[in-house]
Formats: structure tokens, sequence, C-alpha cells
């Protein structure tokens, strides 16, 4: 008797269909774990903070803020310095001294907590394998305004122009610092070079994932990121055109607590918070033209009696992005109201910046084009924005509209 013969088919079809559907899952379950698929296909800006470190602690800090849709960016210096209450040491202290570089988390999560956002990514280099990134991408370009000739046990030497650095110059010139220059010129320095470094990873950004390159390059920085997320990571950041991106310092107030000076943020830490808001509110804003990345100029004029408003709110307002070009009193110091007169010609950007202080009293002034005022040479000493200060504004907030 022969045996009953069974037609396999069925059986292999349901064998092949569920090894298919268990794929589809498993490839599925993985992309959604890796964290920076899901920023890119996702309607949100990505965060990174990255760390310069020198003998283990931060030279400096940033956050870049990157919106994949619109391609723009934002970078926030985060001074060392700035004073907070570090709730496990019951103190108040300096924000990087929660810094450990062999776990950056708690550090990357205090950041976070300064600017009201989540960083979901951190890339930190110390200064020598900085050195050897910069050897690796062949130079990072740095324009250096007037020659630096500093003779000493270890020279300073910088020519004038564009200058390509090495990995040791790199160093040099992030690390230098002259005896009489003021505080503010070596973090500028240093904003210089990130950008550019920035810049010149991008350029490099194809070279960078072949196979031998990518292993030497990934054991230079310290991050939480696999290899493959840490690509993606890069790959994004390639897109951003970094000579639009502009660096903001987180500001304060210095004061002096155990015996060293901490900056305390304007308005309880509440004032970068709203910068921060505005920021990201502008890089996800679908602006088209020739205004999406423009920096306004706004001259600052005190209508009041109050010594130094002027100066502070020019403090604020560089906070947001804008280029301070005069701070002076206005013609009397009785102002009642707050004014903002507009020459920019763009009525929604006049709105926003009035939003920054809530100032609805705008005067749109836009000058004919016959006006001889209007010329190309008087127009580059014309600011965007005139802001004259009355007694309604609080030094942060007009009131009473």
């Amino acid at each position: 008797m022969k045996a009953a013969k069974i037609d396999a088919s069925p059986l292999l079809l349901i064998i092949i269909t569920v090894l298919l559907a268990g794929g589809a899952a498993a490839g599925f379950m993985v992309f959604r774990s890796d964290p920076i698929e899901e920023s890119l296909s996702g309607d949100q800006v990505i965060n990174t903070l990255f760390v310069i470190e020198d003998q283990g602690k931060p030279l400096c800090t940033y956050v870049l803020m990157y919106y994949p849709a619109t391609g723009r960016a934002a970078v926030f210096d985060i001074p060392g310095s700035l004073g907070l209450i570090i709730q496990r040491l019951n103190r108040v202290d300096r924000i990087d001294m929660l810094y450990d570089s062999a776990k950056i988390a708690p550090f990357q999560s205090e950041v976070g907590k300064l600017l009201g956002i989540d960083i979901g990514f951190s890339v930190a280099i110390d200064i020598d394998n900085l050195a050897r990134i910069t050897d690796l991408i062949e130079g990072v370009d740095i324009f250096i305004p007037v020659p630096v000739e500093v003779y000493s046990e270890s020279p300073v030497l910088f020519p004038s122009g564009v200058t390509r650095l090495d990995g040791d110059k790199a160093k040099s010139y992030i690390t230098y610092e002259l005896p009489d220059e003021t505080a503010d010129m070596p973090v500028l320095r240093r904003q210089r070079f990130f950008l550019s470094l920035l810049k010149r990873l991008g350029e490099q950004n194809e070279n960078l994932k072949n196979s031998q390159t990518a292993q030497v390059f990934n054991t230079y920085f310290k991050t939480g990121m696999d290899s493959r997320t840490r690509a993606r990571l890069f790959d994004a950041f390639a897109q951003i055109d970094i000579d639009r991106v502009n660096i903001q310092s987180v500001a304060g107030v210095p004061r002096e607590v155990s015996g060293q000076i901490l900056l305390f943020p304007h308005w309880d830490g509440n004032l970068i918070k709203d910068i921060v808001r505005q920021t990201i509110s502008a890089l996800i804003r679908p602006v088209e033209g020739s205004y999406s990345d423009r920096i306004f100029t706004v001259e600052v004029l005190n209508g009041t009696p109050v010594t130094g408003m002027a100066s502070r709110t020019a403090d604020l307002l560089q906070g947001f992005g804008y280029d301070i070009i005069a701070i002076d009193n206005a013609d009397r110091n009785d102002y009642q109201n707050t004014v903002i007169i507009d020459r920019s010609g763009h009525e929604e950007s006049a709105r926003s910046f009035g939003e920054i202080i809530r100032c609805r009293n705008i005067q749109f002034e836009t000058p004919a084009p016959d006006d001889p005022d209007n010329s190309a040479q008087n127009h580059e000493y014309r600011a965007d924005f005139i802001l004259i200060l009355g007694k309604d504004f609080n030094e942060r907030y007009v009131t009473g509209n």
C-alpha cells in the first residue's frame, strides 16, 4: 500500500510568511530603538551636547539644535562658571562641577534643564583627540583678523587672514590667552573654532565613513551612541549651512560665592528658556525669502531717567540673536510708553521682535525709494529696529499693554 503523499507547499508558504513577518518586526524594532532614526523621521529638533575637554573638565560646552525639515540650526554656548544649586552636593556651585568624563549623563541632564529642552545626544572630545581629529580631516580653516605673535616658553604664532590649522595649531588656538585682552576674546575664538570644525566635519563626512577611517575616528570621542547612530547623526549635521549658524551665549549676573565668581542666569534662568523657545520657533518656522536667516540690527535708546537701562536691554536682545549697533539716550527721558520704530520693511519680523519684550506699540517707517536717506551709503548706518524705552518697561517686559 502506498503512503499518502503530502503537499508541502502550504506549509512552506506558512513558514516563509512567518519568517518575513518576523524579519519585518525585527527591522521595525531596530528602527524604533534607534533614537536618531526616530528624530529624523519625526517632526522634532535634534539637540546634541558637545564638550571639548581639557584635563577631564570642559574647556567649552555647546548645544547644537538642528531641525532637519528646514535645515536650520542654532548653537548655545554654556559657560562652565554658570551658578546653580547642585542638589546631590546640597550647595551652590559651577555647572561644570557636575561633569564627569566617564559619565556625562548628569551634566547633560542639567544643561537640558537650564535650557528647558531634552538633549538626546552627546559628544565629548578631549583636547588631544581634538588635535587628532583636526589632522584626520586635513585641518580646520579659521579667519584671523590680526596676526598673533607671542614669544614665550610656548610661542603663539598665527598669521592674519584665512589660515588652515593643523592639530597642534588648533590646540594652541583654542587655549591661548593674552594678558591684555578682554575675557570674552578666548570665548569668541573657541566659538569660531567650533563652528569651523563642524563645517569641516561636514565637508569631510563621506571620507570619514570609509571603514578604516571611521574605525579610527570613532576612537577620538566619547558618546553614548553606537557607530551607526553616530554616523547617521553626522550625516544630518553635514546638511547644515554652518555659515548661517549663530552662537548665542548664556548670559548672567556675576556674583561671588564661597570665594569664586559664578554667573547666575538672568531672571532666575527664565530668560534663557525664553530665548531657547524663540530660537526653536525660528528654526521650525517655514519662512521664505531673504529674511529667513537674516540677523536684524537694533538701536536701543533710553527714554527714561534710569541709568544703564539701554545697556542692560541691549544685553537682553543680544541673547535673542539681534545685532546691537547703537546704545544711547533718547531725545528726552520722559517717555511713558516704549515704542519700536520698524525700518526693516518686514512687518512680521518687527512683530516677532516686539514679542520678545511684549511691546505692541510698533511704528512702521519704510523710506520711500527716492528718499535720499535710503541711499546705500546711509542705509548701512540705519538700524532695522529702533527701540525707545519708556517708563512702562521693567527691563524685561513692557507692562500695561
